[in-house]
C-alpha cells in the first residue's frame, strides 16, 4: 500500500512539473518580445520627421540599414532638397491669446463681461480656430527656434536662425497672456489652475457649482491634444510662448510671497513648489515662458524707476518658478520703444536688455506680421485674438485674421449675445 502510495505521489509529480512546462512554453510564446534599439530609434525617427526635425532624425538612423531605416533615410535626403528656408525677422506670424472661456453662461453674464467678450475667445472658438490654422497649412514654431544668441566674450549678438520647411507649409508662432487665472475671474467660467495628472499631461482644474472637474479647459492642454493629434503641426516639438505676471501668483498658485500675510506664508510655499513641479511639465512639453511684467504695468508709459521695481519682483517671485528667460511680452502691446530700431539712448531697453531680455514683443494687428532685428535684439508683432479682433473683421475695418482662419465660421455669435442682455 506504501508503495503504491508513493507511486501515486510520483505520478502527480510529473503531471505537475509537465503542466508548469508547458505553461512556461506557452507563456514565453505569448509575451510579446521587447523592442529592440533600432526599432525605437526607428519610431523617434519617424516622428522627428513629421516634426521637420531631418537632422535629429537622421542622427536616429545612423548605422542602420534595414529597408525601413534605408527607404527613411532616402526620404528625408529628397525632402530636404525641396525645403523654403524661413530666415527674414519679418515673416513670422504671431497669434495671442488670454485665457479661454469654459463656460459662456457665466463669463458673458458676470460683472465683468465687457471685458471677456472684448479680450477672450470660448473653447469652440478655440478649438475652430486651431483646427483652420492647421489646414491652411500653419505649423507651431517657438521664439526660441527663430533666435540664436551668439557670445563673444562679453559681447552677445542676435541671428535669425533658418526656419526650414516643406513648400506650403508657413511658420507660426503662438502665445498666451495673463495665465494666472487671477482671483476676480473666480467663478467666471474659467478655468482654475494647470497640474499634472496621474498620466503626466497638463491638465486644468474647472469648478462648477463646488465641483472639481478635470479636463481640457485651456490653451496649453488643448494644444498638446491637438498635437498629439496631429504632430506635424509643431516644428522640432515646439508649441508656444506663455506670458506671465506674479501679482497674483502664475498658473493658477497663489505664489507671491510679497502679496501674502504671515498667516499665508505656508500655504504660499506649498504653492511656489506645486507651480514649479506644473512649470518644468509645462517645459519639457514645448512650451516656453516670458515675462509680461510682475504687475502687468504699461511699459510704455511707466517711468524706469517703476519698471526696475516691477522687474526685480518677477526676477524674485516667477523667475525661480519657471526658469530663466530672454523673452518679454509687452503688457497692452505697449512697447518701450517705436517703429525704429531700439538703442542703448532708449534706458527702459537697455535696463532690460542688461537683465537678459532680447526679444520683446508688442501688438501690431494693421498687417500678418512684423519683425525687426538689432545686434542685441529681436522684435515681433503679435496680433491679438479676441472679440474686439473679430469684430473688426466682420465690419471689414481689419481683416488681418483673413490670412489664418474664417470668423464668420468660428465666432459663437449666440453666446455673445448673452453680454447684451
Amino acid at each position: 500500500m506504501k508503495k503504491l502510495y508513493l507511486g501515486l505521489i510520483s505520478v502527480l509529480v510529473l503531471i505537475f512539473g509537465a503542466f508548469m512546462f508547458i505553461r512556461q512554453t506557452q507563456v514565453k510564446k505569448t509575451a510579446p518580445a521587447k523592442p529592440s534599439v533600432n526599432s525605437i530609434k526607428l519610431v523617434a525617427a519617424k516622428k522627428a520627421v513629421n516634426q521637420y526635425d531631418y537632422e535629429r532624425a537622421l542622427t536616429l538612423l545612423k548605422g542602420q540599414s534595414s529597408k525601413s531605416a534605408t527607404t527613411l533615410r532616402n526620404s528625408i535626403n529628397s525632402s530636404k532638397k525641396e525645403l523654403v528656408t524661413w530666415n527674414k525677422p519679418d515673416q513670422f506670424r504671431h497669434l495671442f491669446f488670454h485665457s479661454l472661456i469654459v463656460d459662456p453662461q457665466k463669463a458673458f453674464k458676470s460683472k465683468s463681461a465687457r471685458g471677456y467678450a472684448d479680450y477672450m475667445v470660448t473653447i469652440p472658438e478655440f478649438n475652430k480656430i486651431i483646427d483652420q490654422v492647421y489646414k491652411n497649412n500653419y505649423v507651431l514654431v517657438g521664439l526660441q527656434d527663430i533666435i540664436q544668441t551668439d557670445k563673444d566674450g562679453k559681447k552677445s549678438t542676435v541671428s535669425i536662425n533658418n526656419i526650414k520647411l516643406p513648400k506650403g507649409k508657413k511658420p507660426l508662432i503662438l502665445s498666451q497672456d495673463d495665465v494666472s487665472y487671477y482671483k476676480y475671474m473666480k467663478s467666471d467660467g474659467f478655468a482654475k489652475d494647470l497640474f499634472i495628472d496621474k498620466n503626466g499631461e497638463i491638465k486644468n482644474h474647472y469648478v462648477d457649482g463646488g465641483k472639481s472637474q478635470v479636463g481640457n479647459y485651456d490653451l496649453i492642454p488643448i494644444i498638446d491634444q491637438f498635437v498629439k493629434k496631429h504632430p506635424d503641426f509643431s516644428y522640432h516639438g515646439s508649441k508656444g510662448t506663455i506670458a506671465l505676471t506674479g501679482y497674483n501668483g502664475v498658473l493658477g498658485y497663489r505664489s507671491s510671497i510679497s502679496q501674502s500675510s504671515k498667516k499665508d506664508l505656508p500655504a504660499t510655499k506649498t504653492a511656489i513648489k506645486k507651480a514649479t513641479t506644473v512649470a518644468n511639465a509645462i517645459k519639457k512639453d514645448g512650451w516656453t515662458f516670458a515675462s509680461h511684467s510682475w504687475g502687468h504695468i504699461n511699459m510704455k508709459e511707466s517711468p524706469l524707476s517703476d519698471i526696475q521695481k516691477d522687474n526685480t519682483l518677477w526676477m524674485k517671485e516667477v523667475a525661480p518658478i519657471v526658469g530663466k528667460t530672454n523673452i518679454f511680452i509687452d503688457p497692452f502691446g505697449a512697447d518701450v520703444g517705436g517703429s525704429e530700431p531700439y538703442s542703448e539712448s532708449n534706458a527702459k531697453y537697455k535696463y532690460l536688455s542688461q537683465q537678459g531680455f532680447n526679444i520683446f514683443c508688442n501688438v501690431d494687428a494693421s498687417k500678418p506680421s512684423w519683425g525687426q532685428l538689432g545686434d542685441k535684439f529681436y522684435r515681433n508683432a503679435r496680433i491679438n485674438v479676441d472679440g474686439i479682433r473679430f469684430q473688426s473683421d466682420l465690419d471689414g475695418s481689419d481683416t488681418v485674421l483673413r490670412q489664418f482662419f474664417n470668423t464668420k465660421q468660428v465666432i459663437d455669435q449666440k453666446d455673445r449675445k448673452l453680454v447684451h442682455k
